[in-house]
């Protein structure tokens, strides 16, 4: 008994045979086979990827286009604040959004406050990833007695000199 009907296949017709249930038209209609594309051999989608194409998926799938976005804004600072900028400043710290900018003098860094609108359109054209939401421009690093674990209210060590 190859097929019961002509319509049903042997294996279905001896389980509803076993049961006690004789096949139905309707449930002896073919059901249509759906194809996965992505299997399907010789179907679109099936060319190899290239190592680029693979490696910016995995980044993206394991959350690391920030961190990758923000790396690439540092190494390539001089092409984002052009190469003049560049000599006399490194970005120091990016936290909260805010891209702290260290200058080699108080001169570039008032200077670069007034360019600040254009820097960050840049770098959220190039680097929209990164989460850089303002810039902020600090002069040279210089000790303070202001700050620290020894420091006192009012004037400090000086109120003892004379």
């Amino acid at each position: 008994m190859a097929q019961r009907h002509g319509l049903v296949p042997e294996t279905i017709a001896t389980y509803l045979r076993l049961r006690g249930l004789e096949p139905s038209a309707r449930g002896a209609r073919r059901q249509r086979r759906v194809v996965d594309d992505d299997n399907a051999p010789f179907g679109a989608g099936r060319d190899p990827h290239g190592m680029g194409d693979v490696l910016k998926a995995l980044t993206k799938d394991a959350g690391w286009d920030p961190q990758l976005a923000r790396e690439d804004l540092v190494r390539q600072w001089d092409e984002v604040a052009g190469e003049e900028t560049a000599r006399h400043t490194r970005p120091v710290a990016l936290t909260g959004g805010l891209l702290t900018v260290q200058c080699d003098s108080t001169a570039w860094a008032k200077q670069l406050q007034y360019m600040r609108g254009q820097i960050v359109t840049e770098i959220l054209r190039r680097y929209p990833e990164a989460g850089v939401e303002d810039i902020r421009f600090v002069g040279p690093d210089v000790p303070s007695w202001k700050w620290g674990p020894r420091a006192v209210p009012g004037r400090g060590p000086r109120d003892t000199y004379g």
